[in-house]
């Protein structure tokens, strides 16, 4: 009798996130508690929960960014740097052949 009743009461918790997430989706204006909330309400630690909100804080005031735009735009950044990369490196290998090939027929 007692895991049938649990077992409902974590459905309804599960089906209480859910639909909250569903009609208060625009109402956040910041998500910067938004992680923090999932980790107290997981793990139940405060203190990491309080850190992880400090941190998340910190970032958005020292950048202007949460921090999941932050890795976003950082790993953005190094696919550019990459590909530049690439390209350049292509680009000097087809002009020292093209060098080779004239010396060559001189």
């Amino acid at each position: 009798m007692c895991t049938n009743y649990s077992s409902i009461m974590k459905f309804f918790k599960i089906l209480f996130l859910f639909l909250s997430l569903i009609f208060l989706n625009g109402c956040l204006q910041s998500t910067a508690m938004l992680g923090p909330g999932v980790t107290l309400v997981t793990t139940g630690n405060v203190a990491q929960a309080g850190f992880q909100y400090a941190a998340n804080t910190a970032i958005k005031n020292e950048t202007g960014k949460d921090a999941l735009s932050l890795v976003k735009d950082a790993v953005e950044e190094d696919h550019k740097k990459r590909k530049f990369s690439r390209d350049f490196k292509k680009m000097v290998e087809k002009r020292v052949l093209n060098a080779r090939k004239k010396i060559f027929l001189n």
